[in-house]
């Protein structure tokens, strides 16, 4: 295949990225990443590798509508001559050709169809799909394939697939393929079940009540959000309500670098856009005032700013989530590299132009950006749930650090995985390792039968007081989570009453564990993985010369050992490597009275 992209787009700019508007960002630097790999997919076609991935290679269910999706941007550009927009139209009419027995479920089928709507509602479908390729889309592009059109119910898939099933159906009406009924029922089946499982703080529980709260619980209501803008749908006061309380979540957390999300699954640059597809949605719905919305672009400038310098990697032409110390979740392996940059521009590129239509996107962040973030609240807690259970996030700002102290339950798949632990997150301080369950920060206690238990799972009672510079957070567990089996187990050999204490530059835990009976020769274990390097264990504890962390302090186990884990990939965090762990452990013990751990982190605020 011979390519007709490389000459109306040209390669990326070398204009610097400061001083420039989302649009000039998404226009000099997004657009160039999207032709280039169209221009591969055309000289190339199913033999294409990106950084030596093959990207047909199966394992990327989503892929052809991933494709469509990005290719749709480039036919859309209002900049493009009448002769450039027909070479492009070919394009795409091929590239939809090479694709269209690929495999294309849910996600993907949802992208696919947007693309088209995008090029109906742009008057270029049947320039850039030619007839019997319609025919066959419009067949393949259908909710039914994942849900039962009998009763409307998921074909074994999460109930959170309601909201793409709405999607689709509403995207088939809008091109003429089939009735509005289909798409009302569905989007009563995702309202539905966002009113069950977001309960009465409006955040969706990604399980089935079982607490697990992260990056999607706060970014799902506008996703839901966006698919009925972009549909012509007017939202109606509960999905306001609800959009609204996700936007507070996300002010309250807003920074210069463009940072967002840093614990659960799937963050990383995904941690980012969805600030930036929540704020957008909200824009978009009029739920922002004027000193919000100026707040929300600057940082959609800073962080797709980061996207250019940080995650895109000029040397393989992709977005990096997974080497040179990165890692991501196996559900974003590798395997789908072609399809994570194109739904990762999609976001970028989509959310700029809604912020260009509404009159924002030619100026780069306020230069008092600074100066308005200083203003916001230094302490926040985001209730999740409560009851026979406690959920929440509480925020700290703290100079030019944000921490976040998730109290959740990472429920079937993630309880032991550190992503979900109860400590303060914060982005180049304390991370966790994707699908990782080293006991960062969190102590681990093996007990003499070999069952591992870590306080991670059952929180009660919490508590949050806030005395002036101080913030003190409690909560008691009845019973530890027993590892080892998919969903948490409780195991009430051991109850535990932690407190965490923030002051500025200063986060301190302290855990109180009861024992039920004596407990002989268990073994304690506690990390410290850390970005920080040149660290020295002193008499009072492990000091840093270099990085955010200062000092790490331990009391109730012996001295830590600093150990470069530079080698291991299980010490690899979203944005990067954590080359030094400091690890404390203590073993044959006999645990049979009540006894404290506490660990102290000094860090630097700027």
């Amino acid at each position: 295949m011979s390519s007709s992209l490389a000459s109306p787009i040209a390669a990326p700019s070398s204009t610097p990225l400061t001083g420039l508007g989302l649009t000039a960002l998404v226009r000099e630097h997004l657009q160039p990443q999207l032709a280039g790999f169209c221009t591969r997919l055309l000289a190339e076609g199913r033999a294409m590798r990106i950084d030596g991935t093959a990207v047909f290679n199966g394992g990327d269910k989503f892929l052809p509508g991933k494709i469509a999706m990005g290719l749709s941007y480039l036919l859309l550009d209002p900049a493009h001559d009448a002769p450039t927009r027909e070479r492009l139209c070919a394009d795409f009419a091929r590239i939809a050709r090479l694709t269209l027995e690929d495999d294309n479920h849910s996600w993907g089928i949802y992208y696919y169809l947007a693309a088209l709507h995008r090029l109906n509602q742009g008057g270029l479908l049947e320039a850039a799909v030619d007839a019997p390729t319609l025919a066959r889309l419009a067949a393949r592009l259908d909710w039914r394939r994942f849900v039962r059109e009998t009763d409307f119910t998921l074909i074994d898939l999460p109930t959170n697939y309601y909201g793409v099933a709405f999607s689709i159906a509403r995207l088939r009406h809008l091109l003429g393929w089939e009735s509005e009924a289909a798409g009302e029922i569905l989007l009563r089946r995702t309202l539905d079940h966002y009113r069950t499982y977001s309960g009465e703080f409006g955040f969706s529980d990604e399980t089935e009540g079982e607490g697990r709260f992260d990056r999607y619980s706060i970014l799902l209501i506008g996703e839901i959000c966006q698919r009925c803008l972009e549909t012509g749908l007017a939202l109606d006061d509960a999905l306001k309500t609800w959009l609204r309380r996700a936007i507070d979540v996300i002010l309250l957390r807003l920074n210069p670098a463009g940072d967002g999300f840093d614990f659960g699954r799937s963050i990383g640059p995904y941690g980012d856009t969805a600030f930036l597809e929540v704020l957008a949605a909200g824009a978009a719905a009029g739920l922002l005032s004027e000193d919000e919305r100026t707040l929300a672009y600057g940082f959609a400038v800073c962080a797709t700013r980061k996207y250019v310098r940080f995650w895109f990697d000029a040397g393989t032409h992709s977005v990096n989530l997974w080497d040179k110390g990165r890692r991501t979740d196996a559900y974003r392996g590798k395997h789908r590299i072609l399809g994570e940059n194109f739904s990762l521009l999609h976001q970028y590129c989509y959310t700029a132009r809604q912020w260009q239509a509404l009159g924002y996107g030619d100026a780069p962040e306020t230069a008092d950006m600074a100066a308005r973030l200083v203003r916001l609240p230094r302490f926040a807690t985001t209730w999740f749930a409560r009851g026979e259970f406690d959920r929440a996030l509480i925020t700290v700002r703290d100079g030019a650090r944000i921490l976040s102290l998730p109290v959740i339950n990472g429920g079937h798949g993630q309880h032991a995985h550190n992503p979900y632990f109860s400590i303060p997150f914060c982005n180049g301080l304390v991370q966790g390792a994707a699908d990782a369950g080293w006991p960062q920060l969190l102590p681990r206690i093996t007990l003499a039968d070999g069952s591992a238990l870590i306080p991670a799972a059952w929180q009660r009672a919490l508590q949050v007081e806030q005395d002036g510079d101080t913030l003190c957070v409690r909560f008691h567990q009845d019973a530890l989570d027993r590892l080892g089996d998919a969903a948490p187990q409780r195991d009430t050999r051991l109850a535990v009453t932690t407190t965490y204490r923030f002051t500025p530059g200063r986060v301190e835990r302290e855990d109180h564990f009861t024992p039920a009976a004596p407990l002989d020769h268990a073994r304690i274990e506690l990390e410290f993985a850390s970005f920080s390097q040149h660290a020295r264990v002193t008499a009072t504890g492990t000091v840093f010369a270099d990085g955010l962390a200062r000092a790490f302090r331990v009391e109730g186990l012996p001295p830590g050992r600093v150990v470069d884990v530079s080698a291991d990939p299980l010490y690899r965090a979203a944005m990067g490597p954590l080359p030094r762990c400091v690890r404390h452990a203590a073993e044959g013990l006999t645990l049979a009275e009540p006894f404290t751990l506490r660990w102290t982190l000094e860090y630097a605020r700027d």
